[in-house]
């Protein structure tokens, strides 16, 4: 009993299949437990490597999301949020698609995305054996690694593929095991629909990682192919790409119960990484964080609020700012109320119980621990330290990030001569005006002058904040070095720097070097270069192949526990049913949502809640076509148990026969922490229903075109019911 009462408490997708699953290991690890959930389908009708499957319907999107072909005609459908920067990338004043929406009649209007790409996974293969041939215990981090890549290299000449595929190859388990994926990309992808943002993004920030959730969170594109459906650049002559495989679109829904999944591209997971490291990330590093972006989004924010024109440069900005913003904060608090801590520790007394029992256990993993105590502990301070330069110096002040991205190049002209720096000029030069066409040097010297003051508090002299003392010394102040730096700099406004760039090369290079903006960047980066990256190139090595070694031990301890591998942008699936939840005391949420929400929710001009008349209006005649619930209402989100993260959004939420039901857009607030601490009972992913998107396609849209050459499906689910009864 006690030992039941252990698998129960620490591992829970033995009874609940959570878990972020490889593809290719379905039907040895997940299809019995899968059927027995609900699955009407086998493993290889969800992948397989040689005939047609929902694998192929599945895109990495613009390499941070995911999408899904739903029709034969190449649509795809991901999230509003990750077809955002294209929508705002075609929106002026004159044509906003931000605030209007975009609806193609035909495919003569759909829009060229240039900068977009999807890929699709051919096949999937273990390669561990060829990709750890050689390497041996004790070798350094970087021998190990030199000699991975050079087998793998080998590995890659060798594999046959066609010539327009591709191939990577991804660690698992933390470098304990290697994949090589096959893949093909298309870069001819088009914008074809979406909603406006009060539909798209309705609810916004304030909504953003919580439940209810009444967003409507899809946009559509599509791919398109040469005449031989092979990837080519784009080309009026291109065709629609011709799927291997689409998902049908289902017209049932989802009830209390029902047995989902999830496919897609999940980025990022830390399932095992010991608690001293958890305790970090949530009591030093995301405050830390969320401090900095919390500063730079109050400035952003009253800007938007008192200039529209600002509003539309920086929306797009301000959500990806605040998006990993909101999910820190809620994954702090996460942890400490469900104590992950507590549940990692005792974990670890497990661990440390079982390994004690075993000889070999002892002699290979029973100092394990303490030495990842020992390093996190050590890494800590250099570890704060860099969130602090990366949030500042590289992600949240935009020309200092433009000066990031362009110091290798600048550096070029002192390390290789003006020839090397010379030919990379278009290059650089290209890329300007898409920085300048939303940059508001306004905007971005509040920012720049807050954040540095933060920097200044937080970091240690010698670590770059003592330099920025000194300088803002001489100017009266934060805010009079900002005035300085952005009336002097060159790169600060888009018209001085074009006249910069349209003289000589080595005009160029000396005037670069002498710019305020650059000497004061790299100012910081020298001494932070100087004093806390050498610290963490030291320590960071010892704490990976420890990491790994611990991975390893777990795999070998723990024999009963299914163990899948952390998500790294590559395609998983996540099983779980749609289900209710109660966070807290006397607070219980439904699983699922309505438009009559939305109106609830309704706030006359506010940029978050504000309601579209015509929504409005077809929400008070109820029409809604063939799309509303059986008792007439207009579902727009449900929640379930699936285990989700950054990158599964806007995966497909398909039910139990491979029908697409749902839209994966986000995650509930108390379950963020699900990337450190999947807890079953509380976490839950957030789907836009898929007869919510149909609606607002077809009665909102009136691209019923699209709806036309989509597959639609209904009674399957009452088919379903019959066969069970």
């Amino acid at each position: 009993m006690q030992r039941l009462l252990f698998l129960l408490l620490f591992f829970p997708a033995l009874l609940h299949g959570q878990g972020m699953w490889l593809p290719s290991l379905l039907e040895k690890n997940n299809e019995k437990d899968m059927k027995a959930m609900g699955l009407r389908l086998d493993a290889d009708d969800i992948y397989s490597p040689t005939q047609p499957s929902i694998k192929d319907a599945i895109v990495w999107f613009d390499g941070g999301c995911t999408g899904e072909i739903i029709s034969p005609k190449g649509l795809v459908l991901t999230n509003h949020h990750c077809g955002f920067d294209a929508i705002q990338s075609h929106s002026t004043l004159e044509h906003n698609y931000v605030e209007d929406g975009f609806w193609a009649k035909n495919h003569g209007e759909e829009i060229p995305c240039p900068d977009l790409f999807v890929m699709f996974v051919v096949r999937m293969e273990d390669v561990t054996a060829m990709a750890l041939q050689g390497v041996a215990e004790g070798m350094s981090e970087r021998d190990r690694q030199s000699l991975i890549d050079k087998n793998l290299n080998q590995l890659k000449v060798r594999t046959k593929k066609e010539a327009w595929e591709d191939i990577m190859f991804k660690p698992m388990y933390n470098g304990n095991q290697y994949y090589m994926y096959v893949t093909v990309t298309y870069t001819d992808v088009r914008l074809v629909g979406a909603p406006p943002s009060s539909i798209g993004k309705f609810g916004a920030d304030t909504d953003n990682w919580v439940w209810p959730r009444h967003t409507g969170d899809f946009s559509l594109f599509r791919v398109y192919a040469n005449k031989d459906n092979q990837p080519a650049k784009y080309s009026a002559d291109n065709q629609p790409y011709r799927p291997r495989h689409f998902l049908p679109v289902s017209l049932d829904g989802v009830d209390e119960g029902d047995f989902t999944m999830v496919y897609g591209f999940p980025g990022n997971t830390n399932e095992y990484l010991p608690a001293v490291a958890v305790q970090q990330t949530a009591e030093v590093l995301n405050p830390a964080k969320v401090s900095i972006r919390d500063r730079a989004l109050k400035i952003m924010d009253g800007y938007m609020r008192r200039d529209p024109a600002i509003k539309i440069a920086y929306v797009a900005k301000y959500a990806s700012i605040a998006n990993a913003w909101k999910k820190w904060l809620g994954e702090m608090e996460g942890l400490k109320k469900y104590k992950a801590l507590e549940k990692k520790r005792a974990y670890e007394a497990e661990f440390s119980r079982r390994v004690s029992l075993n000889t070999n256990w002892q002699y290979r993993y029973g100092n394990l621990l303490p030495r990842l105590e020992q390093n996190y502990r050590e890494l800590e301070p250099y570890a704060r330290a860099r969130d602090y330069y990366l949030e500042i110096f590289v992600r949240n002040t935009e020309l200092l990030s433009l000066v990031a991205s362009m110091n290798n190049w600048m550096k070029t002209y002192d390390d290789q001569g003006l020839s090397a720096f010379a030919a990379k000029i278009p290059d650089v030069k290209g890329s300007l005006p898409g920085f300048y066409k939303d940059f508001r040097p306004e905007v971005d010297q509040a920012v720049f002058a807050a954040l540095i003051e933060m920097y200044a508090e937080n970091v240690r002299d010698e670590w770059g904040s003592g330099y920025i003392k000194t300088e803002a010394a001489k100017h009266g102040g934060y805010a009079g070095l900002a005035d300085y730096i952005y009336k002097n700099s060159a790169l600060a406004r888009q018209d001085k720097a074009e006249a910069l760039f349209a003289g000589d090369a080595k005009t160029l290079a000396e005037s670069l070097k002498q710019d305020p903006a650059v000497v004061f960047w790299r100012g910081v980066t020298s001494a932070y270069q100087a004093n806390v990256a050498p610290k963490l190139q030291e320590i960071q090595p010892q704490i990976t192949m420890l990491q790994r070694m611990y991975m390893a031990a777990q795999l070998e301890v723990y024999k009963e526990k299914r163990f899948f591998p952390d998500a790294n942008s590559t395609l998983r699936l996540t099983y779980g049913k749609v289900k209710d939840y109660s966070p807290r005391d006397a607070v219980e949420y439904e699983e699922r949502t309505y438009l009559d929400g939305v109106i609830e929710k309704y706030v006359p001009g506010d940029y978050e809640f504000d309601v579209p008349k015509k929504l409005i209006d077809l929400h008070q005649k109820k029409d809604y076509g063939p799309y509303a619930d059986s008792d007439g209402r207009m579902p727009v989100a449900f929640i379930a148990s699936n285990h989700t993260t950054g990158g599964n959004s806007g995966s497909p939420a398909l039910d139990a026969n491979g029908n697409l039901v749902g839209l994966n857009f986000d995650r509930v607030w108390e379950g963020t922490m699900s990337d450190l601490n999947y807890d079953p009972a509380i976490c839950r992913n957030i789907m836009v229903d898929t007869r919510y998107i149909l609606f607002i396609i077809d009665k909102y849209g009136e691209a019923h075109w699209l709806i036309e050459e989509m597959k639609l499906v209904k009674g399957q689910k009452r088919k379903k019911k019959r066969d069970r009864d």
